[in-house]
């Protein structure tokens, strides 16, 4: 059934495919301009993320919905449910009320989830912080939102979270527990696990979340997701990739959505299990975490499968039990993925593509999806979603393979930018076209591939080059384990592009023979004019590459 529901499509008067039926993958090539709409008969979901909980609880209720491994944290569902029950109720017993901001500052531990579920139960709005903010950082995003409450480590790694909060609001130290007076803060309170009260008022609302992130550029902006954008994507997620019995490891973090909604919402939404191997990525504890947890599916950013691919003892580990996996989160290259396919033999693993502001995911590749469509597009649109290709200039849709910006409109866009109108109009249109900000095309199947960043684009005399493209290219190279490259100032191109390369572990190469190797494969203005070898990347919390300090690295280090 569902490989005819497949070929159904739907043409407007004028003969354009303008729909696309996403119950199973597309088989026939029938788009014939770079706009579609993945139709479903699958309708969407209505409810809350506490009634989401509820009814896996009803239904699994001694299923064990997550692990914490470094800290020793395992819950069932039904445990799990007290948990957040009794959270919910020192949350607003503590002087919290609907529409409050509570802070969530912190890496991967139990409380996160808990404190996630249980904000969304008392119907307090969550904003996760991003856990390596130093003091500015998060005095800026604890200001923007108005946070009334703060729940965070003592400290993690070398960030004080306590020494830095006591720093930005001093009357901690003269405040009596939970009555906290700051010149700087309107009425902020202070969460302490001790002080949960047994009365319990629930809020049955449709309160937003916010997910605050760091960009890998500019200042942190808050995404304002709603429980009906973080419930739905994360059930059509499911969907997909057949959630009905994984067990997921979660090396991810939980500030951003790939953890939460990924993670903690499709374990609500899906009754899964999910396992997190530490409180910040660790590549062994995630290959430990495989082995002993019998993990079925993965999750990561291209960066973490780097990471488990070239671990000189990987053998060591039995990774048997994994079937699948998601990887996204920043551009994947095609010779990581065969190599998780063919290497780790993890044969289900798929792309997914998304935002932050679109809850996250908006493309996702079908598990059942050729290793040709899997290495070279991020999947095709997911249930209820529509996207287009336009041209940055014009704003008009762009032919089939035709490169342009991606916009995405339907269920998944935010709300907005909180307290932000001037961001959100800059990137939401008056009739809701999300615009990414991602140079993409798409082919007639509906299957994406992702081309870079506008800001990403390097013009070196005239032409407009994509770094992605030759740094995929250059994963080919058989000693180069991983590939960024970034444009750099010059006088007479205006700007020149330079390849920082990290090598295969032992490996010896020049610069020559890099350029060697590209040459007659790939147009000589693509062709790096500086190569250099590097040992890491500045990296986001999340794994993202900040291009933007990486260019600046390799001015420089060419300057001198």
């Amino acid at each position: 059934a569902s490989s005819i529901s497949a070929l159904v499509s739907f043409f407007s008067p004028a003969g354009f495919c303008f729909g696309l039926h996403v119950d199973g993958p597309p088989i026939i090539p029938t788009l014939t301009t770079s706009y579609v709409h993945g139709t479903s008969s699958t309708s969407l979901l209505h409810m809350t993320v506490a009634e989401s909980l509820q009814r896996s609880v009803e239904r699994w209720p001694d299923r064990e919905a997550m692990a914490f491994l470094q800290d020793g944290v395992r819950k069932t569902f039904a445990q799990f449910q007290q948990d957040v029950d009794q959270a919910a109720a020192g949350l607003l017993a503590l002087g919290m009320k609907k529409g409050d901001r509570l802070g969530m500052w912190g890496p991967n531990t139990y409380e996160w989830v808990l404190f996630q579920f249980a904000t969304a139960k008392a119907g307090i709005i969550l904003v996760a912080v991003n856990p390596a903010y130093q003091m500015q950082e998060v005095e800026f995003a604890l200001q923007k939102v108005g946070c009334k409450a703060v729940v965070c480590p003592t400290q993690f790694k070398t960030l004080n979270y306590c020494d830095m909060l006591r720093k930005i609001c001093p009357e901690i130290e003269t405040s009596s527990p939970g009555d906290i007076k700051s010149s700087r803060y309107r009425s902020p309170v202070s969460p302490s696990a001790n002080r949960l009260s047994p009365t319990l008022w629930l809020y049955k609302c449709s309160n937003v979340r916010i997910i605050f992130y760091q960009g890998t550029t500019g200042a942190p902006k808050g995404a304002t997701l709603s429980h009906h954008n973080i419930i739905n994507n994360a059930y059509f997620i499911g969907r997909r990739m057949g959630y009905h019995w994984r067990v997921i490891c979660v090396p991810v973090p939980l500030y951003h959505c790939f953890g939460s909604v990924g993670a903690g919402i499709c374990m609500a939404v899906h009754g899964i299990s999910t396992v997190y191997p530490s409180r910040g990525y660790d590549g062994k504890a995630n290959l430990a975490a495989i082995e002993s947890e019998r993990c079925t599916f993965i999750y990561g950013t291209p960066t973490m499968y780097v990471d488990m691919v070239n671990q000189l003892d990987l053998t060591k580990y039995d990774l048997s039990s994994v079937v699948g996996g998601i990887m996204a989160g920043s551009p994947c290259p095609q010779e990581l993925v065969k190599k998780v396919v063919f290497d780790l033999k993890v044969k289900e693993i798929t792309i997914g593509y998304g935002t932050t502001e679109n809850s996250p995911v908006t493309f996702l590749a079908s598990p059942l999806d050729n290793v040709e469509r899997k290495t070279e597009t991020v999947g095709y649109i997911t249930d209820h979603l529509e996207a287009k290709i336009v041209d940055p200039t014009t704003g008009m849709i762009v032919p089939v393979g035709a490169s342009g910006e991606i916009m995405i409109r339907g269920y998944c866009v935010m709300l907005e930018y909180w307290n932000d109108n001037a961001k959100t109009d800059e990137c939401i249109t008056k009739d809701r076209w999300y615009k990414t900000g991602d140079i993409g095309s798409m082919d007639a199947y509906g299957y994406c591939k992702i081309d870079g960043r506008i800001k990403d684009m390097i013009i070196r005399g005239g032409e407009n080059i994509y770094p992605a493209e030759i740094e995929q290219f250059l994963h080919r190279h058989p000693k180069v384990k991983e590939a960024q490259v970034v444009g750099v100032k010059d006088e007479r191109m205006g700007e020149e592009i330079c390849a920082c390369i990290k090598l295969v572990d032992g490996a010896d190469c020049t610069a020559e023979e890099i350029k060697a190797y590209c040459k007659g494969q790939i147009s000589h203005f693509k062709i790096p004019r500086y190569i250099l070898f590097v040992t890491s990347y500045p990296l986001t919390i999340t794994g993202k590459i900040q291009k933007n300090k990486l260019s600046e690295q390799v001015e420089k280090q060419l300057k001198k």
